[in-house]
């Protein structure tokens, strides 16, 4: 795959995973106007992480991280048949394990409830109220989990526009659970947990018919003699852990967060989400279309080609990302104002919500680099060094929260969560460069000067931005004028000064040292 069809690659699965995101954003809007930060909003917050987080270990994280690989591999040196008994064997085995996932964790939600809200025991109802929406968000974990498993099929083969469309399903049921149902279903926040379930018969639903003209269609078979699967579950094991560390920490800062004042789940809730809109669209978007690439190239032993792949997404997550962190930084606020200050959301809940956004910005970066280095890794089919640089950040996080927690409140558990994500993405780097899998070579230091003069430039429309309580006085009209103005006047900025230092959409294609 040539620069030019990486990036267009890159642009399908990025386009689908804004319109999600933007979605998403629509959707947090009307939970915003709907529930606010109230103490059932807590709980359904909560209710939702839980299957969400697990979704990511068992899904996006460790399964499709160990399956891409060995697919590609069988696929490339053992051919169809030997494909379609492998994807038949792990529908089998893996669809077994997520029902017995599934229904354990519907019967044990009380005790989940309290494991992963400790908070909630001093007030019965808001505990009771969480396990109640598990009963119905929990299931959800078995159906997206084979949704990613459908995904990490298409996405071997090239197809990668189906499973980037998916989560659309969810914020539309979602959407359309809070405009139809709350009105009829009490307490109203059941008829999200409600819209949960819904979305993930529709995604699981939805991936049958690609599968089905791909020839991939999964006829799950319980017989395990294909080598590739113990493989898989041997790889899958250690990377429970490895990429999806950023996700441990952000549920233990809901751990830590239903033992502070009331709200500061959901701050910590509206200022992840706004995070995870550029991580989406472009982290995730690249390592979704490096990880098959690379473990072609692995597969081959084309070493330049490897480098080559690898030092474009890194360029392109760190050009692309950096003015996403410094916007998310300096107009936090703004933005958290004009898509949520509505109906129950009050001024001093965008306030708190901004000074976490603030603080997750700094790491968002690294979570990015992690998205990008992360399945360089799993094309090695090497599951246990990020599972021990996870640890480590898992344990750094932990103790950076005690610091800051007392000090800080909620703030300190979103900062804690970005210096983390930093110590796990430079020993990741690390760890590449010492097995001689990937070394910088010919650090863009005059490429890296010119962006961050451009991030400078950018930040300064914020002398132009009102505060929050001006901002909760106007209407909903202003206030898209003022986030347009300023959002879009730094967008230019950035640009603009990239472009008169010589830095062009085209340089995209390839990193300055491989120019």
């Amino acid at each position: 795959m040539s620069g030019h069809k990486m990036l267009r690659a890159g642009v399908t699965v990025g386009t689908w995973t804004m319109g999600s995101r933007v979605l998403g954003l629509v959707r947090d809007i009307v939970f915003a106007n709907a529930v606010g930060a109230s103490a059932n909003a807590d709980a359904f917050f909560v209710a939702f992480k839980i299957p969400n987080f697990l979704r990511r270990l068992f899904g996006e994280g460790a399964f499709a991280q160990a399956f891409v690989p060995v697919f590609t591999e069988t696929r490339e040196k053992e051919g169809e048949a030997s494909v379609q008994r492998l994807i038949d064997q792990v529908a089998g085995r893996f669809g077994l394990i997520l029902l017995l996932i599934s229904v354990l964790g519907v019967l044990a939600s009380p005790w989940i409830a309290l494991v992963f809200a400790p908070g909630f025991a001093d007030d019965p109802g808001k505990l009771e109220l969480t396990a109640d929406l598990l009963r119905w968000t929990f299931p959800y974990l078995g159906f997206i989990s084979l949704v990613a498993f459908s995904g990490g099929i298409l996405n071997s083969v090239g197809r990668f526009a189906v499973p980037a469309a998916t989560p659309i399903l969810l914020n539309l049921s979602l959407i359309g659970s809070a405009l139809f149902l709350t009105p009829v279903v009490s307490p109203a926040v059941m008829a999200l947990a409600i819209g949960v379930f819904i979305a993930g018969v529709v995604q699981l639903l939805i991936q049958l018919p690609p599968l089905y003209r791909a020839g991939l269609l999964p006829v799950p078979s319980f017989k395990a003699d294909h080598p590739g699967v113990s493989k898989i579950l041997k790889l899958m094991v250690p990377a429970l852990f490895g990429v999806s560390v950023s996700q441990i920490n952000l549920l233990l800062d809901t751990v830590l967060a239903s033992l502070l004042v009331s709200g500061s789940v959901s701050w910590l809730y509206y200022s992840d989400r706004l995070m995870e809109l550029p991580l989406g669209v472009i982290a995730i978007a690249v390592s979704t279309v490096i990880l098959p690439k690379l473990s072609r190239e692995l597969a081959h032993e084309d070493a330049t080609a490897v480098r080559q792949t690898q030092s474009w997404a890194i360029w392109v997550v760190l050009v692309l990302g950096l003015p996403c962190a410094v916007a998310l930084a300096a107009y936090g606020e703004l933005i958290l104002s004009t898509l949520f200050q509505y109906g129950a959301m009050q001024v001093s809940d965008v306030e708190a919500a901004s000074r976490s956004l603030m603080a997750y910005a700094a790491g968002l970066p690294a979570f990015m680099l992690i998205k990008v280095l992360a399945p360089h890794y799993f094309a090695h089919q090497d599951t246990k060094t990020p599972v021990k640089i996870g640890v480590i950040a898992m344990f750094a996080n932990m103790a950076f929260n005690l610091v800051f927690v007392w000090s800080l409140g909620h703030v300190g558990l979103a900062l804690a969560t970005s210096i983390a994500a930093w110590v796990n993405a430079l020993l990741l780097l690390a760890g590449l460069h010492r097995r001689g899998w990937y070394r910088v070579v010919g650090f863009p230091l005059v490429a890296s000067f010119k962006v961050a003069i451009a991030l400078v430039v950018m930040a300064q429309m914020i002398w132009l931005m009102p505060w929050a309580v001006d901002l909760s006085q106007m209407d909903v009209v202003n206030r898209l004028i003022w986030t347009a103005l300023i959002l879009g006047g730094a967008g230019l900025l950035y640009l603009g000064t990239l472009m008169i230092a010589g830095i062009r959409y085209t340089h995209l294609l390839v990193p300055p040292s491989a120019r």
